[in-house]
């Protein structure tokens, strides 16, 4: 059981490896904790895993890389996607990155529980890099053991899976791997570690660029190395920006605060929450990156954050998000100014994300509320209060648009009955909050008259972008239950309905109900870690 190359269909993936092949790497070839410095990545070999079994699939992503679900069923698949073997073309490596964490520099970071298996071209010419996340250790695993478990393998899986259907921009998931082996973890950093089941997810991207691989070059004053890796970055993941020059740099740091914008805007569409926005979790690409102590807005609560880390700073809140990004592309302007020798042509490419945020986000709420656009003039006042309402009862941020949708502005809705459902203590709803939200109601009815759009209409489009299925935290955590005992259902039923969470699917209804009381508190449904 070493990684080692096996012949199957998995070799005939055609892996070109350009990172590797146009980047310098690290020359030593031993594999033990340590600076690197002057490389972009080091080589190494996944670590064998004792019993390999596979949990789960995406036979979306097996599609992009030209791999049959027949494939993906097969004991070289498993193999090959726990680490075990090489398929033909692998090459191996982990790469170097820097971040800050949680506002502070952290110099050295780098893929310490990842390893990338190479890039692909597909049968469509398109690149898609593979990562093995929890695959043993690297020279960047620091301290730690380069291995995941279970619980938060079935997270990112299921999470990466759940984001691309919902349209957000993000990383993929191929494979789900238990490793029949045992990991410890202290899930709480409380002093109270135990064995957990190990686990693999194979993660594929475009690209698994971040900020931080500009940062750690620039703070180490690497800067020949820093123009390589831009002018690498813009030739193979921009390359319709044109041949690196001191423009182009400038036109790709405004593309990729652009980039950002938009993902973030997503983010707050659906009710995602990162929990980890280090410079370090930022893609290049603008893909939602490393789905460690995230979470769903249950209750919609700008304040919330679900990392127990961040508990009493809140940085990385819901509400917070935009200011981070913008932070964190600040960093990156940093990094990249070397390059540029110049502050204010990178302030201008910075104010491009504000820009793009506000008006990604006006367009997203008029969206939401189904208007037919964002009208200054009477939406700015009428958001800023229903978002008020909505903090002043705990109201279920995804059951409350879905309901909001089904009101007609010709009929007299039963306007209690109406979002009873969405409300988790209906005792908090007093009579001057009622007379409020009846207000809110009358204007908000009144704005859509103005669009004069048919309710069928108007719900349709609402309904296309307020989903009704995503992965509650609760949800997760059952998933995670069933599996560390074997039973590996619910994982892939979830898969199943997340693929279409703006759709009805009558019989998956208690897929879309709200967070029920055992979940208020419950670890891993209300509070997680960066443990994994």
């Amino acid at each position: 059981m070493n990684s080692q190359a096996c012949p199957s269909s998995l070799d005939q993936l055609n892996f070109d490896n350009r990172f590797v092949h146009e980047l310098p790497g690290d020359p030593v070839t031993r594999n033990y904790c340590r600076q690197i410095k002057m490389a972009c990545y080091s080589r190494v070999l996944p670590t064998p895993v004792l019993e390999p079994k596979l949990v789960g699939y995406s036979r979306e992503v097996a599609a992009l890389l030209d791999i049959t679900e027949e494939t993906c069923n097969s004991e070289t698949f498993e193999q090959i996607f726990a680490g075990n073997r090489l398929a033909t073309g692998m090459d191996p490596y982990a790469t170097c990155y820097g971040g800050h964490q949680f506002g502070h520099w952290a110099g050295q970071l780098g893929d310490g529980r990842a390893i990338n298996l190479g890039e692909v071209i597909n049968n469509h010419g398109q690149r898609w890099a593979l990562q093995l996340k929890g695959a043993g250790l690297t020279p960047y695993s620091r301290n730690a053991d380069g291995l995941a478990v279970l619980r938060s393998s079935v997270r990112e899986f299921l999470c990466s899976e759940a984001m691309f259907h919902l349209g957000v921009p993000t990383t993929r998931a191929l494979s789900l791997v238990l490793t029949g082996e045992e990991v410890i973890r202290d899930m709480f950093y409380n002093g109270n570690p135990k064995a957990e089941p190990g686990a693999i997810v194979c993660r594929v991207a475009p690209s698994f660029t971040r900020f931080g691989h500009f940062q750690i070059l620039a703070a180490r004053r690497e800067i020949d190395l820093l123009r390589k890796l831009v002018d690498y970055t813009i030739r193979t993941d921009f390359p319709h920006l044109g041949e690196p020059s001191s423009q182009v740099y400038l036109t790709w740091f405004e593309e990729v605060c652009r980039r950002t914008a938009e993902m973030i805007v997503d983010w707050q569409r659906v009710g995602f929450v990162h929990g980890v926005m280090n410079t370090d979790n930022m893609s290049i690409l603008g893909l939602t990156i490393d789905y460690g102590p995230y979470g769903w807005l249950e209750n919609y609560d700008p304040d919330w954050t679900p990392n127990t880390t961040d508990k009493v700073d809140r940085r990385y809140r819901f509400g917070y998000q935009p200011q981070i990004a913008y932070w964190n592309l600040g960093q990156l302007g940093n990094a990249i100014y070397p390059l540029i020798g110049e502050v204010e042509p990178l302030q201008q490419a910075l104010a491009v994300y504000s820009v793009a945020f506000e008006q990604g986000w006006q367009s997203m709420m008029a969206d939401k509320l189904g208007f037919e656009s964002f009208n200054l003039a009477t939406d700015d006042d009428l958001i800023t209060e229903l978002l008020t309402l909505l903090q002043l009862v705990e109201t279920d941020m995804t059951l409350f648009y879905r309901q909001l949708a089904k009101l007609e502005m010709a009929k007299s809705n039963d306007i209690e009955a109406l979002f009873l459902s969405a409300y988790y203590v209906p005792e908090q709803i007093t009579r001057e909050y009622q007379a409020r939200f009846e207000i809110w109601l009358d204007r908000y009815l009144k704005r859509l008259a103005q669009d004069g759009k048919p309710d069928a209409v108007r719900r349709a489009k609402m309904n296309a972008v307020n989903p009704k299925y995503v992965l509650r935290n609760y949800l997760a955590q059952l998933a995670i239950d069933k599996a560390e005992q074997g039973d590996f259902s619910m994982i892939n039923e979830l898969l199943d309905v997340l693929r279409h969470p703006y759709d009805e699917q009558p019989d998956k209804e208690i897929f879309a109900a709200k967070r029920p009381d055992w979940a208020r508190q419950r670890p891993g449904c209300s509070m997680l870690s960066c443990s994994s």
